[in-house]
């Protein structure tokens, strides 16, 4: 079945402990507007995107309907862990949308410079594929290593570094995420994870990244990411 509405999930649910701070890193401001501001904006002006749901941390209703305005359909509670925050956003998109019709970008508000072109090439992966998520190759070598010895040097031309949006049809992966609620012995970082672990008979493919599209997480990353956006204004 062809998928015929795009929603993209803005997922700012988390409290980002590393970040410090009063304020959840997903609420601090980058060249004038919050992060989450930044992300609901690009999503709402990318063609093919029909639809912009929010996920922020219980108690931020009122600062959520401030920032996102009638630009998202909804703003829902996040939950306890990242794969909480999907799993409710998955549940409120099944009620509304059919899951074999409808693609779901899952976007982590801490990347607030995400370009227009990942968006649209995200948008056309859910075109092609079930499943697809933005990464980029490493250009360092990768080791893996148990009780602080390295134990293994991966080929590096294998390896990528993972990013979002990552992309799904609805019932792809709210299946996945039905069979990673079943064992609690898994822990996943993301969604293509959870694919890739629950339907291994699911391709997860790729689409390019970018170097600007940063994860904030430290104080030092938002430091980056002004001078990202510095660079980028006229002279």
């Amino acid at each position: 079945m062809t998928v015929t509405r795009v929603v993209a999930v803005v997922l700012g649910g988390g409290a980002g402990n590393r970040f410090g701070g009063a304020l959840p890193k997903q609420l601090v401001t980058l060249g004038g507007r919050t992060l989450v501001e930044r992300c609901v904006s690009a999503f709402t002006q990318a063609p093919g995107v029909d639809e912009v749901l929010l996920v922020l941390p219980p108690g931020y209703a009122e600062e959520a309907a401030r920032l996102a305005g009638d630009q998202v359909s909804a703003v829902i509670t996040g939950g306890v862990t990242r794969q909480d925050s999907v799993r409710n956003a998955i549940a409120h998109l099944a009620a509304r949308h059919a899951p074999d019709a409808t693609g779901v970008l899952l976007h982590d508000a801490a990347r607030p410079l995400v370009s227009q072109q990942i968006i649209a090439d995200c948008v056309t992966a859910l075109g092609k594929y079930d499943a697809a998520g933005t990464a980029v190759p490493t250009s360092d070598t990768i080791v893996v290593a148990e009780d602080g010895v390295m134990s293994h040097v991966p080929p590096r031309e294998t390896l990528h570094r993972a990013q979002t949006p990552q992309c799904f049809r609805l019932s792809v992966i709210a299946r996945a995420h039905e069979l990673a609620a079943q064992d609690p012995a898994f822990v996943p970082t993301d969604d293509c994870g959870v694919v890739l672990r629950y339907l291994p008979d699911v391709p997860v493919h790729i689409v390019a990244g970018s170097e600007r599209n940063i994860k904030v997480t430290y104080p030092s990353d938002l430091a980056i990411a002004e001078a990202l956006l510095r660079s980028e204004q006229p002279a």
